[in-house]
């Protein structure tokens, strides 16, 4: 894992050498469609992404709040596939070597893509490591070998009611950095305290020295700015993938300019 692990370690790294959280934005690959998309994507780590989450529309978004559910349709209606975002991330390699990409969805698309060839072939485009959503540790014997022999890591996400009982075993498998649920719900809701992110790092650090990125609900640079150093990563989803749906009119400048306005406040 070490190719891999390099590229997530060190974006970390970086970010802690300047004394700062790492920004990573979401986006969904192939939103609003695919030349879109990729167009964005390559001009996010310039706008100041540390990291990358790349969305993998499904039709049954559990997890997510209505923004990024019409994300997942315009990009479905548009063609994206999981086999299209794996290029997507292909096609950002010819010029990107550095920047982690996590690939974040849900089981299914995997699953139906068949776990070993997913991840031999999400390694050769260059994914970092794989969020999925809707697998929990007891279900993780079909996800986590074929994602650890291909060299990819799994991220986990730790909600809220998961602090006190479930720790060790989302910890288990896990690698690369956790994901924190900000709040018990969907994305795009309102977030956590800073006070009481601090707590649940508190919490956290008593079982793990992965870094841990903080998601849901942070939708402003106030947002960020807030949280900027009481967390390793600070997740912005919702906010960004608002401005996804003009992007092809106006070359997604909206959702880039938002990133260059949280990632400067990080910087403050």
């Amino acid at each position: 894992m070490s190719k891999v692990a390099s590229r997530i370690d060190a974006a970390f790294a970086r970010a802690a050498a300047e004394n700062r959280s790492a920004l990573i934005p979401f986006i969904m690959g192939g939103d609003p469609d695919y030349a879109t998309s990729l167009a964005v994507l390559n001009k996010l780590p310039a706008a100041g992404a540390d990291i990358i989450e790349l969305g993998v529309p499904f039709s049954d978004p559990m997890a997510d709040g209505p923004i990024i559910q019409a994300a997942g349709l315009r990009a479905r209606a548009a063609g994206a596939t999981l086999a299209r975002v794996l290029e997507q991330v292909r096609e950002f390699r010819r010029a990107n070597t550095s920047t982690p990409i996590i690939l974040m969805g849900y089981g299914n698309p995997f699953f139906h893509y068949g776990m070993d060839r997913f991840a031999a072939d999400a390694s050769h485009a260059g994914v970092d490591g794989v969020i999925i959503v809707d697998v929990p540790p007891e279900e993780e014997s079909g996800f986590a070998p074929a994602l650890a022999a291909a060299g990819l890591h799994f991220v986990r996400l730790i909600a809220p009611p998961s602090l006190s009982t479930r720790l060790p075993a989302l910890t288990r498998q896990a690698s690369g950095y956790l994901y924190l649920v900000s709040v018990a719900g969907i994305t795009g809701t309102a977030s956590a305290s800073a006070e009481t992110i601090r707590e649940y790092m508190q919490h956290i650090r008593r079982h793990t020295n992965l870094p841990v990125a903080v998601g849901f609900g942070i939708k402003t640079p106030a947002d960020v700015r807030a949280l900027n150093r009481h967390v390793d990563g600070i997740v912005v989803g919702s906010s960004i993938v608002s401005l996804m749906e003009h992007a092809a009119a106006d070359h997604g400048n909206a959702a880039l300019n938002l990133v260059q306005q949280m990632a400067a406040g990080l910087r403050e």
